[in-house]
């Protein structure tokens, strides 16, 4: 109801509903994205396309300027443009600069995966995760988790378990792991994995409650749609 009467003082103030409507809308999304984090942020992709022209730029003033090859592609990823981030990282795997980059050869393996070479794509991951288990705080097992369980249930657990060990205190882990066990047939695990987060979001300090609310807010919504 809150909405609601915020709406009515507002049509009262302006005089319009439909500004008054739009006002709204503006300080819902702003709120959103000061306090929960559940709508998109419309402006990332906007900066992120500034960034990748930038860094264009950059690499080919310099070709051989790694890092910002490594942060190029990085961004692609971010925007699914997978192949193109590929391209850029397939040629940089014998540079000493990146050979030992946990960071890198996940990067690479996401790339490989998306672009149908799942072989190539395991074992970049799995070498990031030999480099670093703790890499991109476990993230590399999700992709792992969630490649086998199209085809062996054993190891996308064991992969989930490796995960779920690094990752006591963090709702967004227990969401992603909710969203596998979802994806392998495992609805009771899955509702369990919410409950378990939102038992933890509970139990959290306010200074990190805030940072896992929006996660929090997604487990609550996930719930109800698992019935």
């Amino acid at each position: 109801m809150r909405p609601f009467f915020l709406f009515a003082i507002l049509w009262w103030l302006i005089g319009n509903p439909f500004i008054a409507i739009l006002m709204l809308l503006i300080i819902l999304y702003a709120l959103d994205q000061r306090f929960v984090g559940l709508a998109p942020n419309i402006f990332r992709p906007f900066r992120r396309r500034r960034l990748i022209a930038r860094l264009r730029q950059q690499v080919a003033i310099n070709p051989s300027d790694v890092s910002a090859k490594h942060e190029l592609a990085r961004l692609l990823i971010e925007a699914k443009r997978y192949r193109e981030a590929r391209d850029l990282l397939e040629p940089m795997q014998s540079l000493g600069a990146v050979e030992s980059s946990a960071e890198f050869w996940d990067d690479l393996g996401n790339s490989y995966l998306h672009t149908g070479e799942t072989a190539k794509g395991e074992e970049a991951i799995r070498r990031a995760l030999e480099l670093n288990p703790r890499v991109k705080y476990g993230e590399p097992y999700l992709r792992l988790a969630s490649l086998y369980s199209r085809s062996d249930t054993d190891k996308a657990l064991e992969a989930l378990e490796s995960f779920r060990s690094i990752h006591s205190s963090s709702c967004e882990a227990y969401y992603r792991l909710s969203q596998i066990n979802e994806q392998l047939g495992r609805k009771e695990e899955a509702r369990r994995a919410l409950d378990e987060a939102l038992d933890v979001y509970r139990s959290l300090p306010k200074y990190m409650k805030r940072k896992e609310r929006k996660w929090a807010a997604r487990c609550r919504l996930k719930k109800l749609g698992l019935g």
